[in-house]
């Protein structure tokens, strides 16, 4: 798209151009719903503008065939912008469509987010394509009527899958594949010519597709970057809580580096489980990471915090470095805080650690004898056992110790038995896995 069109939109749409300043305005109270008046820009105009986006834009109608009369049956969830509903696309709706499920997210006109936000989400995802952000396929803009029509994404957020799953958990290696896809969701989003501030980055704005990849979707309250010498954006604080970063609290003051915490807090919640602010819990357990920051650069106390339904299922080393980047990132200081590149390239280096937290067994010979009745007498029988045990590594030191203390736990059984004679292979196995 020619840069004097996209002049035009942003013209149309905010009063100035593309890069321009906003000029100084009086001071008016700002609501969370702004109504299609506020701004001149048409539906045509809008449709137009994004003709080179290959977006369709669709009727109300049609959106409420594909969902069924926005039946609940059809009903996925729910966010800031509105509900979201299940939806199909039949062959021959748009030319070059094909037929498809998609995500159908209808705007509550009494939400917390409005025009402003879809409007914004229409922009960015209108430009931007990359593996892992999801991908808009079209929209609805019709009289009161605001909608957004998405790739259909079969695993849901990440979020239900950490937070309310209660008989499925998420491997360890899954967990680092999502985290390595969000990454480069939010690194090409900060290094594209006019990198852009995502601004909401959490677990429930992470889907999945049918494999786990990791898309980002809801760029309702992204932004544009700090453009030549300036060193931020200053705006009104908007996101969720918990995720946000202490200084554009503080401040206002956003930049790149306010994504860069929000990725540390999803961080942590794949290495704990645990959401960013649980209520439920104990007092000093309640905001995530006031608990878990000062476990996360001591190895030896890690395991304190580790998700318990990932059953001692992950590679130590691996949590211990997931863990180490998480803790840069939720620096305190935006400067000391590794961009995403960087986090991208530390975070793919894990891939290849394996789930298990065991070493190879190591295994040694006893002989033993051993009564073994006759119909015609009691003969001994030599036997040989093998005993084959895990190579304990610096990461189990917490499970020995434990062990000392319950030595009868079961959990603690790590020692496999085979019993062979000469004659018959008699095989008896007495499990112990920690």
């Amino acid at each position: 798209m020619s840069k004097n069109t996209w002049n035009s939109f942003f013209i149309a749409c905010f009063g100035r151009k593309l890069g321009e300043r906003a000029k100084p305005r009086e001071k008016k109270q700002i609501t969370s719903s702004m109504t299609p008046s506020t701004f001149s820009f048409s539906p045509e105009d809008l449709s137009l503008t994004l003709s080179g986006s290959n977006l369709h834009m669709f009727t109300f109608e049609e959106l409420k065939y594909s969902t069924r009369n926005f039946s609940t049956s059809n009903f996925i969830g729910s966010g800031g912008f509105g509900p979201v509903y299940k939806g199909s696309i039949e062959e021959g709706v748009r030319l070059g469509l094909k037929a498809q499920q998609v995500a159908v997210k209808y705007l509550d006109s009494e939400g917390s987010q409005g025009h402003r936000e879809w409007l914004a989400e229409v922009i960015f995802l209108g430009q931007l394509r990359h593996p892992n952000l999801v991908k808009l396929i079209g929209y609805c803009y019709e009289d009161e009527h605001r909608m957004l029509v998405y790739e259909y994404m079969a695993r849901g957020s990440l979020e239900n899958h950490l937070f309310k799953m209660l008989h499925a958990s998420l491997p360890w290696s899954t967990r680092l594949k999502i985290a390595v896809g969000a990454a480069k969701g939010l690194a090409f989003l900060h290094e594209t010519d006019k990198p852009v501030i995502y601004r909401d980055f959490k677990a429930s704005n992470i889907l999945l597709d049918s494999d786990y990849t990791a898309k980002l979707s809801d760029f309702g309250l992204a932004k544009d970057g700090p453009q030549g010498d300036d060193t931020h954006v200053t705006t009104r604080v908007m996101g969720t809580q918990g995720y946000a970063a202490p200084e554009y609290i503080l401040t206002g003051h956003l930049t790149t580096k306010s994504d860069v915490y929000s990725f540390g807090v999803v961080l942590v919640e794949l290495l704990t489980g645990r959401p960013c602010v649980d209520r439920t819990r104990r007092r000093r357990e309640k905001n995530l990471i006031e608990w878990a920051r000062p476990c996360l650069k001591k190895p030896d106390k890690l395991y304190r915090i580790m998700d318990p339904n990932l059953d001692l299922q992950y590679s130590t080393k691996g949590a211990q470095k997931v863990a180490l980047v998480a803790y840069n990132c939720l620096s305190q200081s935006p400067k000391s805080r590794p961009n995403m590149r960087d986090i991208v390239e530390a975070l793919e280096s894990l891939l290849e650690f394996s789930d298990s937290s065991f070493g190879d067994p190591f295994v040694y010979k006893v002989m033993v004898e051993e009564k073994k009745e006759d119909n015609s007498s009691n003969n001994k029988e030599k036997m040989e056992m093998e005993i084959e045990t895990p190579v304990k590594g610096e990461h189990q030191c917490y499970h020995y110790r434990h062990k000392k203390k319950y030595p009868n736990s079961a959990i603690h059984a790590e020692t496999i038995l085979h019993r062979s004679s000469c004659a018959n292979a008699l095989c008896h196995h007495r499990e112990r896995g920690a």
